[in-house]
């Protein structure tokens, strides 16, 4: 699929910034507890959710554990996004049950990503709550699931692409509004 930069949404600051204020929301709502887990989501959820486990340490003192989810086999996609996935570890440093587990992805769309992660998540144990948190929220949902914390809510259209690059990942901190062509 061909695709063309529309416009640059946020940058490496604006990211640092909307973590920042998520990790502030995370801190105000969530009791200092030692229940509470940060869960990423392979690729990019993994690093955003270990920015925001440093920024609670530095900023709230809240020394978090973080989990890696990799929902390949949970997807209901699977057949269409490629012939043979890869799959990488989930990683839970924790056993879940009764655990406050905060789900991280880096863009919120269609809701079916976090949907997979969830069914993933019931594998480990019964947490007490799961609350999401998105660096982007892009709207057109097709479940009902919204996120409890979100970076930046960005109006899309169906035929856009929102492009989240990480320096861990990318080498590069900026998120990017593609146009299939």
């Amino acid at each position: 699929m061909n695709a063309r930069e529309k416009a640059l949404v946020m940058t490496a600051e604006e990211i640092e910034q909307a973590l920042e204020r998520v990790a502030a929301e995370i801190a105000a709502s969530e009791p200092a507890t030692d229940k509470l887990m940060l869960v990423g989501i392979r690729t990019r959820g993994v690093p955003l959710a270990r920015r925001l486990a440093e920024i609670l340490k530095r900023r709230y003192g809240r020394d978090l554990p973080v989990g890696i989810l990799d929902i390949t086999f949970y997807r209901d996609d699977l057949s269409r996004i490629a012939p043979n996935p890869v799959v990488k570890t989930s990683e839970l440093p924790h056993d879940i049950t009764g655990r406050v587990i905060i789900l991280v992805d880096d863009v919120l769309y269609t809701g079916r990503t976090i949907r997979a992660a969830l069914d993933h998540l019931v594998d480990y144990g019964r947490p007490d709550r799961v609350r999401l948190a998105v660096l982007v929220d892009r709207g057109h949902r097709e479940l009902p699931i919204q996120a409890d914390y979100v970076g930046r809510a960005i109006p899309t259209e169906r035929n856009e692409i929102v492009k989240v690059m990480l320096r861990e990942v990318d080498g590069e901190d900026r998120v990017l509004l593609l146009e299939k062509e």
